[in-house]
């Protein structure tokens, strides 16, 4: 899940040691999410995977959650990135086709999906999600190359719910993905945003 370029690029914190250290914890946690699941991993058996000590961690992160967060937040700016299309339409259908991937099959998406879990019932996973919102990034993205900035009839968080919502209810209530038609959910959105008056 963890892309090491990306950290490079991104999260360089200054001596190579130091961006060693960081990459191996980053993909610790990954590789301790799909063996154990969330629930079981500690911020102990992050460093001893990682091969690094508990203090290395600890300068960097307060958590698993932050870990878990920064390690999927990496990869989602990656693989939910699309780039410009021909028309409206095709540019939102492209990006839902990334957004159902990503929630659906990758391990980046596993740990999102994780990390929601666990902010229904912890108050510092939800800020940490509410902080910093990679698929509301993505899909805000998405919509003003589609749109542009100024003619959409509602805010641009709520046309971002609106683009994402029935994709992300599909997919985390269990249902099969591959009964999703991300062209037809592009369509139903820009109809919708027609619909409405104009701001």
């Amino acid at each position: 899940m963890y892309s090491e370029g990306m950290d490079k690029e991104n999260y360089v914190v200054g001596r190579p040691r130091s961006e060693q250290a960081r990459a191996a914890v980053l993909h610790a946690v990954d590789d301790l999410l799909v063996e154990i699941g969330y629930a079981e991993m500690t911020m102990k058996g992050i460093a001893e995977r990682a091969g690094v000590s508990r203090q290395t961690v600890y300068r960097w992160w307060s958590n698993k959650a932050e870990i878990l967060f920064e390690a999927s937040a990496i990869d989602a700016k990656l693989e939910l990135a699309v780039g410009p299309a021909d028309t409206p339409l095709a540019g939102l259908a492209a990006y839902l086709e990334a957004l159902v991937r990503f929630l659906a099959h990758s391990p980046a998406g596993a740990a999102y999906r994780a990390l929601l879990g666990e902010a229904q019932h912890d108050d510092a996973v939800a800020k940490l999600l509410s902080a910093n919102d990679p698929l509301g990034d993505s899909a805000a993205v998405a919509i003003e190359r589609a749109f542009g900035q100024d003619a959409l009839p509602i805010p641009l968080d709520q046309a971002t719910a609106l683009l994402i919502g029935p994709a992300f209810f599909w997919i985390l209530s269990g249902r099969d993905p591959s009964l999703l038609a991300p062209r037809r959910l592009a369509e139903d959105f820009i109809r919708d945003l027609q619909a409405r008056p104009a701001p």
